[in-house]
């Protein structure tokens, strides 16, 4: 939405959210939905393009609720672009709905898209894809733009992510450097990120210019153990993935941490991505590397940053964090 503030053809953002924010813009005007229930063509009507970046990653231990919201509410959004007549549609799909691939040469966005089966949220958005697939031949006439982005960072998402996945008992004092004894060195722990500023920026491109069908956007360079030891003052030690993995699944099956096993598995199945088609069809250049990216993100957890929106809340201190064991860890969206 910053991206788009300045972008001086945008006359006018409707945002839609579950939770009124507080933050205001200038060129923007609220309004409180919910994808899977509210009257979306109503909202929609006179509107030009429509993003749809709306998506539930909680709770992992209800898959109905987040598959209503994720599918059942983008099914929901791209009929009532239809029916307001938007031109044009642009999706925030993901990394996640590519299938396995590999680690050591980028793939294009011809890569299948069918996912990693044990985690919903790679389900979910690989079977958006496939509604798209039947959707841009139904309708020819709206221009369809699948983005696929990497792991997405800022500083004020900080708090945000570790509520969403690594729950209340992370110590704020821990992520520093020098604290963090060591990282697990483990075959397809290698992963993109990119900054949430430079994604707006690549999502404003891709409604100013002629573009349609899915883009690859992440920034080099790509995360590995050797950049997160690295970054975060830590030495690397050998780990096997199932260990890592039936931890985290004992902590989710406990109710101590929010992500699912099935996340782990899928961050080490998905491909490294080649992102030459935002670069030459886009113009898109990050200004951010990914290691900035991820720095960022680390700071904001240290000083539990956030921002006046309720999913970007900043850490309320012990006073939150017991909220968030009360009211379900990975129980609630």
């Amino acid at each position: 939405m910053q991206a788009l503030e300045s972008e001086p053809s945008v006359t006018s953002i409707v945002g839609v959210a579950r939770r009124m924010p507080d933050w205001r813009t200038g060129k923007t005007e609220w309004r409180t939905a919910d994808v899977y229930r509210s009257d979306l063509t109503e909202i929609f009507a006179g509107a030009e393009a429509v993003v749809h970046l709306a998506w539930l990653f909680q709770p992992t231990h209800d898959p109905v609720t987040t598959w209503n919201s994720n599918v059942i509410g983008s099914v929901r959004v791209f009929t009532a672009a239809v029916r307001a007549g938007v031109s044009t549609l642009v999706h925030s799909s993901s990394v996640g709905a590519y299938s396995p691939g590999p680690k050591d040469r980028p793939v294009d966005e011809s890569w299948p898209t069918h996912g990693w089966p044990n985690a919903a949220y790679s389900r979910e958005k690989a079977y958006v894809e496939r509604v798209l697939d039947a959707y841009e031949r139904e309708h020819p006439g709206i221009r369809v733009v699948r983005m696929r982005p990497g792991f997405i960072f800022k500083q004020e998402a900080a708090t945000e992510q570790r509520r969403l996945f690594a729950g209340p008992f992370l110590p704020q004092r821990l992520v520093r450097s020098n604290l963090i004894p060591f990282v697990p060195d483990m075959p397809g722990l290698r992963f993109q990120a990119l900054h949430s500023a430079d994604a707006g920026e690549a999502f404003r491109l891709a409604l100013m210019k002629p573009v349609a069908g899915p883009i690859n956007i992440a920034a080099d360079p790509v995360i590995d153990p050797a950049v997160l030891a690295e970054v975060l003052g830590a030495r690397r030690v050998p780990v096997p993935p199932a260990l890592v993995r039936t931890a985290v699944a004992a902590g989710w099956h406990l109710r101590l941490i929010p992500a699912s096993p099935g996340l782990v598995e899928m961050a080490l199945q998905i491909p490294i991505m080649d992102v030459t088609r935002a670069r030459e069809e886009l113009g898109w250049r990050p200004r951010h590397s990914g290691t900035d990216a991820l720095r960022a993100v680390i700071e904001g957890m240290r000083e539990g940053a956030g921002m006046e929106t309720p999913p970007l809340a900043p850490d309320k201190g012990p006073a939150g964090r017991l909220k968030e064991v009360l009211t379900g860890v990975g129980k609630r969206p």
